[in-house]
């Protein structure tokens, strides 16, 4: 039914004044009824069925002719509106006095209408004061210009009144709305909560102010509208409850406007949280959906992700994107997100135009169109009919003039399109995200840059020859915390021997890196002279002195302090393992001891005294020995091993033990057992660790001699020498061993101290060894033409495989090594002529 309502202002204020339940009617241009409301019936007792069609003179209760009758029919016919008061009679034969509004309007058909809206006089009040006059007058019209929409609803929620803004326009008419509820109205908008609300404002009396509603607009459904609303009981003078009244405006703009902020606001606080690529797009895709977009897709240029330099501006020649980011709202998609780090190889059209032009791109499709070939990963395989996609916007990722990727946002759940505040809106949480992506791939960069420095710092291989059987792991810190020094050696030395290092620099980055090399380097080198590990530990913090000394007197760059000054504070650990003597010696500057488990034993903690950091230059160190039999286990670490994450050092120290203790265990097994207890948590910082298991060279491997300090038994010594060279099988190597052996022991029974000891060692080389009581060390050089002498170490530098000297606490070692197997060719040189040389 259509019922509309009088314009008048004098009498609208009296019916919302009054009227509980006002009689409205609709007629045609005939007079016939063809709307009947609920009012009506209770007024005159006729249903709606018994009504319509039935002219409207047929309730009047006087003549035709003549007094209000008739100016009201006159009225009629003349299209002009009429108010007065009728008698009109009930269905059950009763007159009622009722004051009639009669009142014009044309159809949407373009023919006339007319409503009429009747009221008991009964039921209103007769008098009315100067004041209530006044303030129809002036409310009336408030109420029905005002640019509010303004509504009036019975007890039943069914319209009463409404004024001009809410016929948008005259979209929705106002016979449309008077005698209708709004679920009836608008069926396809969730109005349960606002019914709900009316209906506990009628019960309670309470106003319910700032009520914001949030659906689609009755003349555009093809976007979400926002609207303020404030609800207020009725009621009439004595108190008796007429109905609600509301005030509703739309706030689309300041709403939509708000949510812009507000989701700016939340991805300005979520995205970025990491230096992290990937995990900086996904915090894109998961602010977006589902709020802005049913589907987020970010793709980053291949090159982006290794930390490389993109070229300034668009991307050129062909374009290698990889997914990083995928977010698809439930239910609102055809499928999952689905996992990323996908290679997109040929991008849709689209997103090529987007990257090459450096621009948004807007696309949009029909509801029953295909889903593009860039989207079919989401087809439905259920067969449950879900929105199709139809809004596409792809916008770059641009930071410093630079194109790293793009952003796929996609609409389908949600009918509204992209339009020009929504590329704004997704433009700024691209560049947002393109700001954290570039800051994360210029720290890849570095990060990349400083783990390469590290790894060609650090040794590749391990190898602990006869001595040992040597497994180590290094672990960087996570990326949060930067490339650290930490540092590991296993350093072959003289006499089958080999030195074990540990060493960790303060702090991260670059400059530790570079630190964490120089000190390494250092420490091979003062390894080859063969010194105790204490004289090493002061050599190297001697090292660390003048580099800080170095630079506090040259100054430090703009950028920042010098790599040495990341020295200071260092700790290392110098180890020596002699598989002949099956002792170590060891001393530590500011590290923590090994721990050390002897066959069928238990683990423990090295007794080595603990000495200064380097670079404090406060005490001297202090060296320690201790017996290792064969098969016994030795395990060097850096800090980082006990104190990553939130674990105990304690219990780590504990777990350490208890992996080294267990029988049958491997320094390979042993490393991975620790690695997968101990190192679980994301890591602070480095970790090393070297565990090794000790061998022995049996008593057939190692042949010495005391020699007496005379001449005449240089040839003895090269006559043992040679038998035992021949017990080994190694004849190939009597006549450079002769030779060695003569030039060595003639050296120092002539040069040295007394006692004299000779000692040949076989494993994977041949070992020559001399020591004697002197400190003097032998000094290579090369003779002049008319020299009788001097050539002797020249020769033996020559013949052997390496040389050297190696200072004992009391006296020296001359040592040499030749090849076992691969040995090189005999020298061209004339035997005889050295005979009498030697």
């Amino acid at each position: 039914m259509a019922i509309s309502e009088s314009p008048a202002p004098h009498g609208t204020a009296r019916l919302l004044s009054n009227s509980a339940y006002p009689a409205l009617a609709s007629l045609d241009a005939s007079g016939a009824v063809i709307g009947w409301s609920d009012g009506a019936h209770r007024l005159l007792g006729h249903t709606a069925e018994e009504a319509l069609e039935r002219p409207a003179v047929s309730w009047l209760a006087g003549p035709v002719a003549g007094g209000q009758v008739g100016e009201a029919i006159e009225r009629f016919r003349a299209g002009e509106p009429w108010h007065g008061e009728l008698r009109l009679r009930h269905r059950d034969g009763r007159e009622l006095p009722a004051t009639v509004h009669l009142s014009p309007m044309r159809g949407s058909d373009g023919h006339r209408r007319w409503v009429v809206v009747a009221e008991d006089e009964r039921q209103t009040p007769v008098a009315q004061t100067p004041v209530a006059d006044l303030g129809d007058l002036m409310f009336a019209p408030l109420l029905a210009h005002s640019p509010l929409g303004v509504a009036v609803l019975g007890t039943d929620l069914r319209f009463i009144w409404t004024n001009e803004a809410l016929t948008y326009g005259n979209a929705v008419p106002r016979e449309e709305r008077l005698g209708r509820r709004l679920s009836e109205l608008f069926p396809h908008m969730e109005v349960d909560v606002l019914e709900g609300t009316m209906r506990r404002v009628l019960a309670t009396g309470e106003p319910v102010l700032d009520f914001e509603y949030l659906g689609r607009s009755p003349v555009d459904r093809t976007r979400r509208h926002a609207w303020w609303m404030c609800f207020f009981r009725l009621e009439d003078s004595a108190g008796q409850v007429l109905g609600v009244w509301y005030m509703v405006m739309d706030i689309t703009e300041r709403w939509r406007a708000r949510e812009r902020m507000t989701l700016l606001n939340e991805a300005s606080a979520r995205i970025g949280s990491t230096l992290d690529m990937s995990v900086t797009t996904q915090e894109l895709a998961d602010v977006a959906v589902p709020r802005f977009a049913d589907l987020v897709r970010v793709d980053l240029l291949e090159s982006v992700l290794r930390g490389h330099e993109p070229v300034p501006g668009a991307p050129v020649g062909s374009i290698a994107l990889r997914r990083t980011g995928r977010r698809a709202a439930p239910g609102r998609f055809d499928g999952p997100a689905g996992p990323t780090g996908e290679t997109v190889a040929v991008p849709p059209p689209a997103v090529a135009r987007c990257l090459r032009e450096s621009r948004s791109v807007v696309e949009s499709t029909v509801a029953d169109s295909p889903v593009p070939a860039a989207l079919d990963v989401f087809a439905p395989g259920d067969g449950v009919a879900r929105p199709a996609p139809h809004a596409y916007l792809y916008v770059p990722v641009r930071a410093r003039g630079i194109t790293l990727g793009v952003v796929q946002f996609v609409r389908s759940g949600s009918p509204e399109p992209f339009d020009d505040e929504d590329v704004d809106l997704a433009e700024e949480l691209a560049a947002l995200a393109a700001v954290c992506v570039d800051n994360a791939r210029r720290f890849t960069c570095e990060r990349t840059a400083a783990l390469t420095l590290q790894r060609s710092l650090l040794p590749r291989a391990l190898a602990g020859g006869t001595a040992l059987d040597v497994a180590w792991r290094y672990l960087p810190a996570g990326s949060a915390s930067g490339v650290g020094g930490d540092w590991f050696d296993v350093i072959p030395l003289s006499g089958a021997r080999v030195a074990l290092v540990t060493g960790d620099v303060v702090g991260h980055g670059t400059n530790a890196a570079v630190t964490m090399g120089r000190l390494r380097t250092a420490v091979r080198t003062l390894a080859d002279l063969d010194l105790p590990p204490e004289e090493v530990l002061a050599h190297l913090d001697d090292l660390v002195i003048s580099l800080i000394e170095q630079e506090s007197t040259c100054g430090t760059d703009e950028e920042g302090p010098d790599v040495s000054t990341a020295a200071l504070g260092s700790t290392c650990l110098y180890a020596v393992y002699d598989p002949v003597a099956r002792r170590c010696a060891m001393a530590r500057a500011g590290h923590p001891p090994p721990v050390v488990v002897r066959p069928g034993g238990v683990a423990a903690l090295a007794d080595a005294p603990a000495g200064p950091p380097l670079g404090l230059g406060a005490l001297p160190f202090e060296g320690a020995e201790l017996d290792l039999p064969e098969g016994s286990l030795l395990a060097l670490y850096t800090d980082g091993l006990l104190q990553n994450g939130r674990q105990d050092p304690d219990a780590a120290l504990a777990c350490l033990g208890e992996v080294l203790a267990r029988p049958g265990a491997t320094p390979e097994g042993i490393c991975e057992e620790v690695t997968a207890r101990l190192l679980t948590l994301p890591r602070t910082d480095d970790v090393a660790l070297i565990v090794s298991r000790t061998r022995a060279l049996d008593d057939d491997q190692v042949a010495s001699w005391d020699v007496p300090a005379d001449p005449a038994f240089v040839s003895t010594a090269r006559d043992l020498a040679t038998r035992r060279l021949s017990d080994w099988g190694l004849e190939e190597l009597t006549f450079t061993t002769e030779l060695i052996v003569s030039e060595l022991v003639t050296n120092a029974i002539r040069y040295g101290s007394a006692p004299v000891r000779l000692r040949l060692i076989r494993q994977n080389v041949l070992i020559c060894e001399v020591a004697d009581a002197s400190s003097t060390s032998p000094r290579l050089r090369h003779a002049r033409t008319t020299d009788e002498g001097g050539r002797g170490l020249f020769l033996v530098a020559q013949l052997s495989r390496r040389w050297g000297a190696r200072s004992l606490r009391e006296g020296k070692t001359i040592w040499t090594e030749q090849s076992i197997g691969g040995a090189p060719a005999a020298p061209l040189v004339d035997y005889d002529a050295l005979q009498a040389e030697l």
